[in-house]
């Protein structure tokens, strides 16, 4: 099954892609590569999931604002590249949680953005990734992810 399809088939309806919050521009093909700058966890009403990841937040509620941020990192791709079909894979993503410094799993919150490509996308969805703390991230977000694909 396409991208497109499977979209279709697991009723995931993509967000409109997000304007940058900053002075920088939200996607950018260089060659045959998509650069796409970090998503917040917008849900579909543009709320920001907001708080640290081991305080505010337990592991699932973080693992589904790492999901929100794929739906965003998803839009922005299909936005740039016209359909999500023209994706010949994932590169690599990269996660960052806004935990408390004890918390140790954030490889597992950002499973949520993971998995969600590799639902869309199949073989192609497979990628690189790095999963890093950090201490706050833009406007409070509780996760924000990046990512590379190919086209």
């Amino acid at each position: 099954m396409s991208a497109e399809e499977n979209l279709k088939k697991l009723n995931i309806n993509l967000p409109k892609a997000p304007d940058p919050v900053g002075a920088y521009v939200a996607s950018k093909i260089v060659g045959n590569l998509v650069f796409i700058s970090g998503q917040l966890p917008l849900n579909f009403e543009g709320k920001l999931i907001k708080g640290k990841v081991g305080k505010e937040l337990n592991l699932e509620q973080g693992q589904e604002a790492a999901k929100l941020c794929a739906l965003n990192l998803l839009a922005q791709l299909k936005k740039i590249s016209g359909s999500l079909d023209k994706v010949k894979g994932c590169v690599k993503i990269t996660g960052y949680v806004n935990s408390i410094d004890s918390f140790v799993d954030q490889p597992k919150i950002i499973n949520g953005a993971s998995d969600l490509i590799s639902k869309i996308f199949g073989d192609k969805g497979k990628h690189t990734r790095a999963a890093v703390s950090a201490n706050s991230l833009p406007l409070g977000a509780a996760v924000e992810v990046e990512g590379i694909f190919e086209v």
